[in-house]
């Protein structure tokens, strides 16, 4: 059968690839929200590439779930609710400034047993390691995942990551916890930023900024050009 894909047509085939499972909501959000009935295309191009297999879906979701067409993930997993909420998080960050270098279940060491974010980003000028906490865990085991990004730290391999900068030093990104849960981590060597979204993520930068207009005492820290109230 011969077809001809659209540019948009490839940069949704590639979207899904890169995150996993995309839910039909979002890609109106992403691709169709200029359109005049964004929903009806989204449907439309969808149920297409499907057809083609390009694509492949799971309908144990509502609106439907689209997959990857060599996706390992059973279509009933919880595994594709972790997806989601991956995919939630960028689309926060979308509101704000289209984060860059996006890694989903970026894994830098390369190797078991070192830190595994469920995204790395370049957002607003700064790196992130993003970890979302959907489950509620014990202090040992969250102090042990920021052992491991501590261990990572020393090792000085990050500074050759592909995303560091040519034209000045390497920067040891920020690490994110998205957790409705506050947990008494701590480091003497890495940034650490617990908040429940990227929206309270933003406020708290803009409190920050606001401070420092004012000419108040900094409560905050710097990150490669974004200030955050870590408080």
């Amino acid at each position: 059968m011969s077809f001809r894909l659209s540019q948009r047509d490839k940069d949704i085939i590639a979207f899904i690839n890169q995150f996993r499972a995309v839910d039909r909501d979002s890609l109106v959000d992403l691709f169709f929200k200029q359109l005049k009935s964004p929903i009806n295309a989204c449907n439309s191009i969808m149920i297409r590439l499907y057809r083609l297999g390009l694509i492949e879906r799971t309908q144990q979701y509502s609106p439907t779930v689209y997959l990857p067409v060599d996706a390992k993930i059973k279509k009933n997993s919880q595994k594709i609710l972790h997806f989601l909420s991956i995919l939630d998080i960028y689309k926060q960050m979308c509101t704000y400034s289209a984060p860059k270098q996006v890694i989903v279940e970026d894994k830098p060491t390369g190797r078991k047993g070192g830190i595994e974010p469920d995204l790395f980003c370049i957002f607003k000028g700064s790196p992130f390691w993003i970890e979302i906490q959907r489950n509620q865990y014990s202090e040992q085991k969250m102090q042990a995942k920021i052992n491991l990004y501590e261990e990572f730290f020393f090792s000085d391999e990050w500074k050759a990551l592909h995303w560091q900068p040519e034209d000045r030093s390497a920067i040891f990104p920020s690490v994110i916890l998205i957790t409705p849960v506050r947990y008494a981590v701590t480091s003497d060597h890495i940034r650490i930023i617990q908040v429940t979204s990227i929206h309270e993520l933003m406020e708290k930068y803009k409190s920050s900024a606001k401070q420092q207009r004012d000419g108040k005492p900094k409560t905050s820290a710097s990150s490669g050009g974004i200030k955050i109230n870590l408080t």
